[in-house]
């Protein structure tokens, strides 16, 4: 009983490390975004996201009701639009980003959040690079979720994959398992040869560089990526939204970037 006791603390310990997020030895944290304050989010690091044409950002507002600040988390919504009757969106979400305020390369991103389900929710955490058009200039979604899925999408898109159509060689994409109901840390490692994924630190899937003739297939290095993350409803992908599932919330603990100790 001695010996299964121990083992079963040992499992404990471990489980606590991978919740935190704290990757393997070898790397050291530069920057971290804990949303600690009580009023609104640190506008030195973070803007909300404008509305643009594309399915993901056509209900972004800068609307207050979208955001909150509560127990540390920052909270991202999407809502039935009953506030902005001049505005002829249905719905309203909320989102933030780092462009031209913090940039991140050649390290390890990792974000703790919380994910709550409703027909049409589509979640994501995802990179863009500063000063370049899509797709030349790539996309790393670090995490996206539909629905009230019990799986979180990972992909990257370039010209490659995107305007040549080359989606599996290398593999552009993989899913892995979350825990729905719970706090999960998505995490992507950047090198100059590859793109690493995790969730909750299990490994989900590589994008590696390869040797080819066709164009822009692993254009993420010798740039900075802005983080985005928001709160998005309905589109071509996830399908329609049910009004009578919102509002529906993203909770966001933490974001942690770290750099490989030399």
């Amino acid at each position: 009983m001695r010996i299964g006791f121990i083992s079963l603390l040992f499992g404990l310990l471990v489980s606590m490390l991978f919740s935190c997020g704290k990757p393997a030895y070898g790397w050291r944290l530069v920057w971290e975004e804990n949303f600690n304050q009580k009023n609104s989010f640190d506008e030195a690091s973070w803007s909300k996201i404008p509305r643009g044409f594309s399915d993901w950002n056509n209900y972004m507002t800068d609307l207050d009701s979208c955001f909150a600040m509560r127990k540390g988390n920052l909270i991202l919504r999407g809502l039935v639009n009953h506030s902005l009757p001049a505005d002829t969106a249905p719905y309203l979400t909320g989102g933030v980003y780092t462009k031209g305020k913090v940039g991140f390369s050649d390290g390890r991103i990792s974000i703790r959040a919380r994910l709550h389900g409703a027909t049409g929710a589509w979640p994501a955490i995802w990179m863009l690079p500063e000063g370049e058009g899509w797709p030349n200039g790539g996309e790393i979604d670090i995490m996206e979720r539909l629905n009230d899925d019990t799986i979180a999408y990972q992909t990257v898109h370039s010209a490659y994959t995107h305007t040549l159509g080359i989606r599996d060689n290398p593999k552009q994409g993989s899913t892995g398992v979350i825990n729905k109901d719970e706090y999960n840390v998505y995490s992507v490692e950047m090198y100059r040869d590859s793109l690493v994924f995790f969730i909750n630190d299990n490994r989900t899937f590589a994008y590696p560089r390869i040797r080819t003739d066709k164009e822009g297939q692993f254009p993420f290095t010798d740039k900075q990526f802005y983080l985005l993350i928001d709160m998005q409803l309905g589109g071509g992908w996830v399908g329609r939204v049910e009004p009578n599932d919102l509002p529906v919330e993203m909770e966001v603990d933490w974001v942690r970037f770290y750099k490989k100790r030399k």
